[in-house]
């Protein structure tokens, strides 16, 4: 009678403790979604100021169109083989089980929603911005921001309809193809497809 007694407590222990461990466990998974994303955006920047540096003029034709142009990295001054600007692992979305980031447009609809997510979050004080090329590139990706004031209340998001998760082309940016509510924010934002990694808001 003892040992029912005591399992039945150990039993009732493990489901209370099962709900926290899986917030723990897409926490971790956040974490990393956001680290490895934020290598994306750091590659996407090598890439497109080593293809400007080459002559290539600023827009859609410097950036990259598709994952393995980040992978395969860029050439070395010099040198025979190539720079590595992205892992593999970084390659791989973590919190869907297809493991494919979203790419993110210029002068998408998504990438709006995040300037004006970063604009509340700020309370109107952009980030800042990064000298020079990528400057050039937010200023061609970006459509001019509109004034937000932080009244408490977050800007309204497209429906989720509004992204095109099969969207191709030259990308500045990278997202989950997670439509779920966050543990954690960044940038104040509380779902996964809002989160946009870029070298634009950085």
């Amino acid at each position: 009678m003892a040992l029912l007694a005591m399992m039945t407590v150990v039993a009732l222990f493990a489901m209370a403790a099962a709900p926290s461990m899986q917030q723990q466990s897409t926490r971790d998974r956040e974490q990393e979604a956001i680290f490895r994303g934020e290598q994306v955006a750091d590659a996407i920047k090598a890439y497109y100021l080593y293809r400007r540096g080459t002559g290539i003029p600023p827009g859609d034709q410097a950036l990259p169109t598709s994952m393995d142009q980040l992978l395969q990295g860029i050439p070395k001054p010099g040198g025979s083989k190539n720079l590595q600007i992205l892992r593999a692992s970084a390659a791989r979305d973590p919190l869907t089980i297809e493991g494919e980031w979203r790419f993110i447009l210029p002068r998408s609809e998504a990438l709006v929603d995040f300037q004006q997510s970063i604009l509340f979050y700020t309370n109107g004080a952009p980030l800042a911005n990064a000298p020079g090329e990528m400057t050039t590139l937010q200023q061609f990706a970006v459509p001019r921001p509109t004034a937000v004031i932080n009244t408490g209340t977050p800007p309204e998001k497209k429906t989720p309809s509004a992204f095109d998760d099969d969207a191709s082309g030259p990308f500045v940016g990278v997202a989950s193809r997670s439509r779920r509510d966050s543990v954690i924010t960044y940038y104040g934002i509380e779902t996964h497809d809002g989160w946009i990694f870029t070298p634009l808001f950085r």
